[in-house]
């Protein structure tokens, strides 16, 4: 885990800041999302405010955990995953260079942002900051509403272009590593939720996965567009228990005794309905695990097998 020493050690206080702002992702779901983007001159306090974010997002993680299709983070943790493994190299190659034909000049230039990126950096080395844009940055949000300042015991309207910077990143990208903040904003800004769909449009085509089904329509509605149900997909095919003929065994002969509600024809297969869907994906995930000490048993988030 080379990324989170990476920032630890990193020197931002003798950084040079690049803000970009970005659009996208955009095009067709089956295809590599396309962003455009822009840099922007900020001033000294934009700067240090940058700082002060990367400062204090790097001291509250405490843990760092490899990223999962259904892993979590919380407030002292932060997921771990490889560049490579994501669209992020997209982004990176286009602030590659502050070139002058890239630089916002209007407001124009910056509103309707998707998210912004605050490039660091000191010398060869650069780390990155990345949060999602909030609706400040629209155009319709402009239009809708008039901000005001409080100053000299009055209000009075401001009507300078306002953008506002979040005091967290969504995510830090370092040596090739992304450190994940904010999963929902993470998969957002990198369109995981199309990747998910691709993901189970694939898993519907595997043979051992429609051999293990009568009929797989029940389970694709069940599935559908929501993107949790999506994770859990793709979680089954990266478990690929349903190839595992000695665990569909043990599945078709203890599934009652687990609390799964499950049903099979003659030949073995899983008769998927509206009714028995949720416990299927349960099954496949194996989440119905039982506990040696309370001899109960429990759903779980993810079940990492553990040496003892």
């Amino acid at each position: 885990m080379v990324a989170i020493d990476t920032v630890r050690n990193f020197d931002v206080h003798s950084a040079v800041v690049t803000l970009w702002t970005f659009r996208g992702p955009a095009g067709p779901a089956r295809e590599n999302p396309r962003y455009s983007g822009r840099w922007t001159r900020t001033t000294d306090d934009v700067d240090e405010a940058l700082k002060a974010t990367f400062v204090d997002e790097v001291n509250r993680i405490e843990e760092v955990k490899n990223y999962g299709l259904l892993e979590e983070n919380h407030e002292t943790s932060a997921l771990l995953i490889g560049l490579d493994e994501t669209h992020v190299g997209y982004v990176l190659e286009k602030c590659a260079a502050e070139t002058q034909n890239r630089q916002a000049s209007r407001r124009e230039h910056i509103a309707n942002s998707s998210f912004y990126l605050a490039k660091f950096t000191v010398q060869d080395a650069i780390v990155y900051g990345v949060r999602k844009a909030d609706q400040m940055w629209k155009t319709k949000r402009a239009m809708n509403f008039r901000t005001m300042v409080f100053r000299d015991g009055e209000l009075d309207i401001d009507d300078r272009p306002r953008f506002d910077i979040s005091c967290t990143f969504d995510f830090i990208v370092a040596d090739g590593e992304i450190l994940c903040l904010n999963k929902r904003n993470f998969e957002s800004i990198l369109r995981y939720k199309q990747a998910h769909q691709n993901d189970f449009s694939q898993l519907q085509g595997e043979p051992e996965f429609i051999a293990a089904f009568a009929d797989l329509a029940p389970l694709v509605e069940f599935v559908g567009s929501n993107k949790i149900q999506l994770r859990r997909a793709s979680a089954i095919r990266q478990k690929g228990h349903y190839r595992d003929a000695s665990f569909m065994e043990n599945l078709r002969q203890r599934h009652s005794e687990c609390g799964l509600t499950l049903e099979f024809n003659r030949q073995g297969q899983i008769v998927a309905t509206p009714e028995t869907c949720s416990d299927v994906v349960t099954a496949l995930l194996d989440h119905r695990l039982t506990s040696r000490f309370s001899e109960m048993y429990f759903d779980v988030p993810s079940s990492t097998a553990v040496e003892v």
